[in-house]
């Protein structure tokens, strides 16, 4: 039966269950709260610089092929995708570091000049990890979450003892170069937790980044944003933005709609993709199926301290996305986790887009996208703001042996505070919920509401996790629940 159906944002997986939904016949309506589609995926131009405010990594692209797929068409009818060769490099000292190659015979190369004899382990660790990545991406997790029994197959079965162990534990077991060891551990961190706390059939993500590579979209991760959503619009999906929705409506325990402006649009079904705690906020609390101690109680993947930056000129001894690790990965992350605070000496990710896509720049310019990984809910002034800029463009200069601070032409800055303002997270979380032991699967947070009737969510708090291909599988995910509720 044709139902009217409301979803609130315009993230991955809110777009994602938009075209699902619209297939089946549904009247669709994509309310964004920003003045822009794609939630933390969205996109500023500015001075001649084009910025991916969120996601910039392009993982797992038979994902994104097999959404595409599902409506018969493919990810190059909407964007051109290209390999990124090297993938990125690893800073670990002043002019110290280790590049990531796009395939594995080169990677396996680097780890061997690192470590002799490490080649050799590595095949089969990632051999492993890609016998994880066949049973999980390919399978497990397009399972809705609704009962401990799916992840209960022949294949999981025989490798119980990967739900036990961690990534941590597993990598070190094989490896000794410190280097390498970060290098192996940093692919879970896109999961939010640390790999001391990831189960070790997580090492799928290793596949990902080893086996399958890296890529990026031309016109950056928005053209992805933009690809689905004139999917969307094709199937009848109609995107409206700057609409805040102020509640959910309701006719006893059934969602009938959503109040905007102070104005009811009805629907049959109302589903969100914006953050889940938020969204339980818009309903009584006799109604909300989480309540604040549950939350406060789970561990949430980081925040972050962003800063877009437009230089002047052209950045040398860098690739399209570093990372530097030169400081104690172990202590970042205990203050992220443990010991929640701002952190002594952070870790930081930097991407310039405008390396392999010239045209994201101004000519002889470069766009900088630098990130440092923060525990949610920390005070958030622009003071400390103003210090970690200090902390890490001064690091950046010594590490890379130029100067680039003299350079700015441009610089803005998102923190907690504009976390919580733009998209409401939760404590200003910028991934989501952790994929912990305890937090995986039907574990976490449901995508259909117990206790409203025709309430159901989508997104990074809930099935399958954080990351963007699970975006998209959380969306199709829902919508198929939905279809299965409405039959």
């Amino acid at each position: 039966m044709t139902k009217s159906i409301a979803i609130i944002g315009s993230g991955f997986s809110s777009l994602a269950a938009a075209c699902y939904l619209a297939k089946e016949g549904n009247q669709v309506t994509v309310y964004e709260k920003n003045e822009i589609v794609g939630g933390r995926a969205r996109q500023f131009k500015v001075e001649g610089f084009t910025f991916d405010m969120g996601p910039s990594w392009y993982w797992m692209p038979d994902v994104f092929e097999r959404f595409f797929n599902d409506f018969g068409k493919n990810a190059s009818d909407y964007y051109r995708l290209e390999k990124l060769q090297p993938a990125y490099t690893v800073y670990f000292g002043k002019n110290d570091f280790i590049t990531i190659e796009d395939t594995l015979d080169k990677i396996c190369a680097a780890f061997e000049k690192e470590e002799p004899g490490s080649s050799k382990k590595l095949k089969k660790f990632i051999a492993i990890a890609q016998d994880n990545y066949n049973i999980a991406i390919k399978d497990l997790v397009y399972r809705p979450g609704v009962s401990p029994l799916e992840l209960v197959t022949l294949e999981t079965a025989k490798r119980i003892g990967q739900f036990f162990s961690t990534i941590s534990k597993d990598v070190r077991k094989d490896f000794n170069n410190p280097r390498l060891i970060s290098i192996l551990e940093f692919p879970v961190l896109f999961l939010g937790a640390k790999p001391s706390k990831t189960p070790s059939f997580y090492s799928f993500m290793n596949y990902a980044d080893f086996g399958l590579g890296t890529f990026q979209p031309y016109g950056g991760m928005f053209s992805v944003i933009k690809g689905m959503q004139s999917l969307a619009e094709s199937l009848g999906v109609k995107v409206y933005t700057n609409q805040n929705i102020e509640e959910i409506v309701l006719e006893g325990t059934k969602a009938v709609g959503v109040k905007i402006n102070e104005k009811v649009s009805k629907a049959d079904v109302v589903l969100s993709g914006a953050d889940y705690h938020h969204t339980e906020t818009l309903l009584p609390k006799n109604l909300r199926q989480y309540s604040e101690d549950y939350w406060n109680k789970k561990t949430f993947a980081p925040s972050s301290l962003l800063f877009y930056i437009g230089f002047d000129k052209k950045i040398k001894n860098v690739t399209h996305h570093t990372l530097f690790f030169d400081v104690d990965f172990e202590q970042h992350a205990n203050e992220i986790y443990d010991t929640p605070k701002w952190p002594t000496s952070p870790l930081f990710y930097a991407n310039f887009t405008s390396i392999t896509q010239p045209d994201l720049a101004p000519e002889a310019c470069e766009t900088g996208f630098f990130l440092v990984p923060i525990a949610p809910g920390l005070d958030d002034t622009e003071a400390l703001r103003d210090k970690y800029y200090e902390k890490i463009m001064t690091r950046f200069e010594d590490l890379t042996s130029q100067k680039v601070k003299n350079h700015v032409i441009f610089k803005k800055s998102f923190c907690v505070n504009d976390f919580v303002e733009d998209y409401n997270s939760y404590k200003g979380n910028a991934y989501g919920l952790a994929n912990t032991l305890l937090q995986t699967a039907f574990l976490r947070p449901k995508l259909k509401s117990k206790k409203v009737k025709n309430l159901f969510f989508t997104g990074q708090l809930s099935v399958p996790g954080p990351g963007v291909p699970p975006a998209l599988i959380s969306g199709k995910l829902v919508a198929g629940l939905i279809k299965k509720d409405s039959i």
